[in-house]
């Protein structure tokens, strides 16, 4: 069974470019929509409206910064402090050119920082080339779910 991608995304444009693009792919990944911090840690940690949820980790996690309730840096530091989460891949997927943005995020151990393009076609490239790395190309850690199914 293959792990899901865990959208976190509260932009309705921009959930809707990345959805078309990963859906370009032809990933059989699963992907959860949340739109906000909050409700990514719910998922994650299969609390509230996701407690029931089939337990494991997802397969990567593209995590919008600015996001409502808790922001994408506060969601990404709980992930890697975490040791039953911190080998979830986790993509940080923002609009901002930052340098406070991007020194913090690889602080807190983000595995990449893409800026979300302006371009149609340039997102859909990203986000397409996120998806097959992320998702199909990306060897997790030994001791993993992922890794020991092989």
């Amino acid at each position: 069974m293959l792990k899901p991608i865990l959208l976190v995304e509260d932009n309705p444009k921009d959930l809707e470019l990345t959805l078309v693009a990963l859906e370009k792919t032809n990933l059989a990944n699963e992907v959860v929509i949340v739109r906000d911090g909050a409700e990514a840690l719910d998922y994650l940690y299969c609390r509230g409206p996701h407690e029931s949820r089939a337990r494991g980790n997802p397969a990567v996690v593209l995590l919008d910064l600015k996001l409502p309730k808790v922001d994408g840096l506060e969601v990404l530091e709980k992930v890697k402090s975490d040791p039953e989460l911190q080998s979830v891949p986790v993509v940080m997927l923002t609009s901002s050119r930052e340098e406070r943005d991007l020194l913090r995020s690889y602080k807190l151990g983000v595995n990449a920082y893409v800026v979300k393009p302006v371009g149609f076609r340039e997102f859909i490239d990203s986000i397409q080339d996120l998806g097959i790395f992320w998702a199909v190309l990306n060897e997790p850690p030994p001791g993993s779910a992922r890794s020991r199914r092989k």
